[in-house]
């Protein structure tokens, strides 16, 4: 399991100072977890995370810890002045796809990735193996999938309840629009079946010319990044073919 930072960010503004940066409407915290990214405001994205309401009003983030110090100190440049505090929660993350433990909350992306436990107990879960329902559902992971280079439409935040398009303003929402509603993604994230020897990171040529990238791999079948316009009919990675399902 990758590890995870948790941060809390308390004060009376925090919901306030939420909806004008990330991808989704905080006021869906009264229904449970909410997954959102914070972009720049060339609408590349900077980090994706999950929030969670508190009783007290504060909200905890939970994010990538490869992430947690880039995100806290852009989130303080946006503070200014508003009643924000943000620390960590000296909390960890345990999850899992079985029955939910009391005080769990279900993982907002996609029903088939389980709940999210916040507490002091030791990070973990349950065994599950994470890459096959990833790849399954195609859902992306922080520093695999989403990097400094992806749009999140491309990335299919859409479909993983990541971005909505009716809320105000944030920071990366006019480039994400436009995107949604103006152009037809040219590439994106697709599942492809694998036959034959293929890694992670091995490129994917359609007719000898690139026509993406091979990232998380699952058995038979991968994640990949692909240009649409060229991802037709049997294309090649290492000494494997790739089929776009």
């Amino acid at each position: 399991m990758s590890q995870r930072s948790i941060l809390r960010l308390s004060g009376g503004d925090v919901e306030h100072f939420l909806q004008g940066l990330v991808t989704n409407d905080v006021a869906k915290l009264s229904d449970g977890a909410v997954y959102a990214a914070l972009l720049t405001p060339q609408g590349k994205y900077i980090a994706d995370f999950f929030l969670i309401g508190e009783q007290d009003g504060s909200v905890l983030l939970d994010v990538a810890a490869s992430l947690a110090d880039d995100l806290t100190r852009r989130l303080s440049m946006y503070k200014l002045r508003a009643d924000v505090a943000i620390a960590p929660a000296g909390l960890n993350v345990r999850r899992g796809t079985g029955p939910k433990p009391d005080g769990a909350v279900d993982d907002p992306r996609h029903p088939a990735l389980g709940w999210r436990l916040y507490s002091d107990a030791p990070e973990g879960d349950d065994g599950t193996d994470w890459d096959a329902l990833r790849v399954a559902h195609c859902i992306p992971e922080t520093g695999i999938e989403l990097t400094p280079d992806s749009y999140i439409l491309e990335a299919g935040f859409a479909a993983l309840n990541g971005v909505d398009f009716r809320k105000g303003c944030y920071v990366g929402q006019e480039v994400t629009a436009r995107m949604k509603h103006k152009t037809e993604l040219k590439k994106g994230l697709a599942l492809v079946a694998v036959d034959g020897v293929a890694v992670p990171g091995d490129e994917i040529l359609s007719n000898d010319k690139p026509a993406g990238q091979l990232l998380t791999r699952s058995g038979d079948r991968a994640i990949a990044y692909l240009r649409f316009d060229r991802a037709h009919g049997p294309m090649v990675a290492g000494t494997a073919t790739v089929t776009r399902l």
